[in-house]
């Protein structure tokens, strides 16, 4: 049984049966750091995207949109004009009709989809996804690169009402050659993650993290 903290909301998500590799944080308890409370399996798991194999899929699967704050939808309304020759016709459609961002059945505001699934800034290379938003950035049109949640993925944000923030491992079957990569190389999640970690928590905050992680692979 995993160890998930309560609230989250899964999206994008269909379980996968098996957990192979090294490590589980199936029995240890909830672990927290600063006012983050994260899941053990945040430190135990391994996962390296493989982006070969999977081609960007978790940008075209799943029911609803990557979760985006309300500055993260002004910056992404900034970045229009940059990437709005890469996005499909169908996504322009959309956007001109709802907007970049909408609410889905939890209530939480997500980036738009076309088609009931793919995200709006996907555009391709070949038949490989790429999302349009990140491509502006690395080729320095734009100053935004894209949403949190997606480049904290396999990681899941849950806010609480007192301010305490959960971290959740989200796992995905589209991310199975990612479980195998990180198996591979030995990649603990939170490792994988080590640069959005420290964009989103600080260097301060991630430190800590590892620290804590050193003290439960040490015991």
């Amino acid at each position: 049984m995993d160890q998930k903290i309560q609230g989250e909301e899964q999206k994008h998500t269909t379980p996968i049966s098996s957990r192979e590799g090294k490590g589980s944080g199936s029995y240890l308890p909830i672990l927290q750091v600063g006012d983050v409370l994260l899941s053990p399996d945040i430190l135990t798991e391994r996962f390296c995207c493989d982006y070969e194999k999977c081609k960007g899929a978790c940008c075209i699967e799943g029911n609803a949109g990557a979760p985006v704050s309300l500055d993260e939808i002004g910056e992404i309304e900034d970045s229009l004009d940059a990437v709005w020759a890469d996005l499909s016709a169908s996504a322009q459609s959309v956007i001109d009709r709802q907007g970049v961002a909408y609410n889905d059945p939890e209530g939480e505001l997500v980036t738009s989809i076309v088609h009931g699934k793919d995200c709006v800034f996907t555009c391709y290379d070949g038949e490989n996804c790429l999302c349009a938003l990140e491509k502006a950035f690395r080729e320095g049109r734009t100053k935004f690169m894209k949403p949190m949640s997606c480049s904290l993925y396999p990681i899941r944000v849950k806010k609480f009402s007192n301010g305490t923030v959960g971290l959740n491992y989200n796992r995905w079957d589209i991310c199975r050659d990612a479980v195998k990569k990180g198996q591979e190389l030995d990649m603990p999640v939170y490792r994988f993650l080590r640069e959005p970690l420290i964009r989103r928590f600080g260097q301060e905050w991630y430190d800590q993290l590892c620290e804590l992680a050193e003290l439960i692979i040490n015991n």
